[in-house]
């Protein structure tokens, strides 16, 4: 009487299984479509927008300043100011571009 009882519950667990093995899936892919997807998105955009400064650009950097690009180097960008100020930020340092 055992066995077969045992027999019963053994059947009925393998559908839960399934079942549960779609819900997992499903859950891991709403994380990738709407957190992990969109976030690698914006570091792409990100990278793209720090790479193609170039001299005369006006910027803002993620502190508020905003600036006129007077030299691009490899890792640092050069700021204009204001009447010949003049400010050495990095290149990671860039939020958004200006346009006019």
């Amino acid at each position: 009487m055992n066995l077969s009882f045992l027999a019963q519950a053994a059947s009925g667990g393998s559908s839960a299984m399934i079942y549960q093995v779609v819900m997992w899936v499903g859950i891991i892919g709403v994380f990738y479509f709407f957190m992990i997807r969109p976030q690698q998105k914006k570091q792409k955009e990100q990278k793209e927008l720090i790479n193609n400064v170039k001299k005369g650009d006006m910027i803002v950097t993620i502190g508020g300043i905003h600036g006129r690009v007077y030299t691009v180097e490899e890792t640092m960008v050069t700021l204009e100011l204001d009447k010949g100020v003049k400010l050495n930020i990095d290149k990671t340092a860039i939020a958004r571009t200006i346009t006019a």
